[in-house]
């Protein structure tokens, strides 16, 4: 026989957290019995219908609604695997289900879970991996400075984040901007804790970030752009993570950009010029870039007729990054090479070339021209340090002149 089951959702209006808002309960009844517990989903009072068991606010009530599934399908699941279901059985299990960590390395490891699955939903995998450092770091932190696998989310200080931005200068050696990006990533795992209710408040809110250094734009040279361009690789991957770099190189985008790219995106002008006219990626403004011979001879190589299917067969950004990191070995460039250093390099070239800035920021699909202004100020430091250069080798000619004299 099947035993009579209900969900009743309230609120307590007389305990509101200092956001304004309250937590919702859900009381199961089975057989007349029952048995309380927290759905950990919040709403402000007057936004509760209490009729319904229902929130007012659209995508707080679907939470609701999907925690209300929940139950009934492991209310269902249990009654079918063991034939018999009570209030508390069903209670314990749904706590079992959603306990929380309370540990801080716990907490990141289930927050680099989430960025997992997520990573893969959106076919990126840049913030995951960048996240999985931060966590490596705290790790590091946390073992060397305490002694400890882990440590409680309720010990730690403001002091603990202080003492953590210096760990990372002075002993890992990070640059301002990751001791920056570390400490978000603590924040971000104790600010978790504080909407799970663990802790009350973050203890580190109150530790500042470091000011910025100004970003530097990595872009390769025109001599070492010939050498990649006169190189070819027998390895097929290679060849396409090559030919993709030199044609960001001679398009400016990024690889979201390229992996996204389609046959209608190119078009051709009266007199047979063909551009790339396309929204980028990162800041939806459109791009229009006439293409180069260069880019138009690699697009000729490709997909330029099926709309169905992309102009590139581009890998995930990872393994390309792996594969244009291995080229910049193989050509022994001094710095690591990145997809991303092609679209600086194509900026570089078009002021270096006389392109008005507001033409740069139409063919890069800047939001505004102060993120071209950028490309003119790596010019004009080139121009400043060949000058020195030569000012330089003026100074050791006529030292050497003086002593060719005084020799006489």
């Amino acid at each position: 026989m099947r035993s009579t089951f209900k969900q009743l959702y309230y609120i307590n209006r007389n305990k509101v957290k200092t956001d304004g808002t309250t937590a919702v309960w859900c009381r199961i009844s089975i057989d007349g019995k029952q048995a309380v517990l927290s759905t950990g989903i919040y709403c402000r009072p007057d936004d509760w219908n209490g009729r319904k068991g229902e929130i007012r606010d659209a995508r707080t009530n679907g939470l609701l609604t999907r925690y209300r599934l929940h139950i009934e399908n492991t209310y269902n699941t249990i009654l079918k695997e063991q034939g018999v279901i009570s209030a508390e059985l069903l209670k314990n299990t749904i706590i079992a289900e959603s306990s929380l960590p309370t540990t801080l390395l716990e907490t990141g490891r289930h927050e680099l879970e989430r960025l997992e699955k997520r990573s893969v939903k959106i076919g990126s995998r840049s913030t995951y991996r960048q996240s999985v450092l931060f966590q490596d770091c705290l790790r590091q932190y946390i073992e060397s400075s305490y002694g400890m696998a882990d440590m409680p989310l309720e010990d730690i200080t403001e002091q603990f984040g202080r003492d953590y931005k210096t760990f990372l200068l002075k002993e890992l050696g990070c640059s301002t901007d990751k001791m920056n990006k570390c400490l978000c990533w603590l924040n971000r795992l104790l600010y978790l804790s504080v909407d799970r209710e663990i802790l009350r408040a973050n203890p580190i809110e109150d530790v500042e970030y470091e000011k910025k250094n100004p970003p530097r734009l990595k872009h390769i040279s025109r001599n070492e752009l010939k050498r990649l361009m006169a190189t070819p690789f027998e390895d097929k991957k290679m060849e396409l993570a090559r030919r993709m770099f030199i044609f960001s190189s001679f398009t400016g985008l990024a690889y979201v950009d390229v992996y996204k790219l389609y046959p209608h995106h190119v078009g051709e002008t009266a007199d047979g010029r063909k551009f790339i006219r396309k929204k980028r990626g990162k800041t939806n403004v459109e791009a229009f870039i006439p293409l180069h011979p260069v880019a138009e001879r690699i697009l000729s190589l490709y997909n330029t007729t099926d709309d169905t299917k992309p102009v590139f067969p581009l890998p995930i950004r990872d393994i390309l990054w792996h594969e244009v990191h291995s080229i910049g070995n193989a050509l022994e460039f001094e710095e690591n090479l990145s997809h991303h250093q092609s679209r600086h390099t194509f900026g570089t070239l078009l002021i270096s070339a006389g392109i008005s800035i507001e033409s740069i920021a139409k063919m890069m699909g800047h939001t505004n021209i102060t993120s071209s202004q950028i490309y003119a100020k790596i010019t004009d430091d080139k121009i400043s340090k060949d000058m020195d250069k030569l000012m330089e080798r003026r100074k050791l000619e006529s030292t050497g002149e003086k002593r060719k004299k005084s020799s006489k």
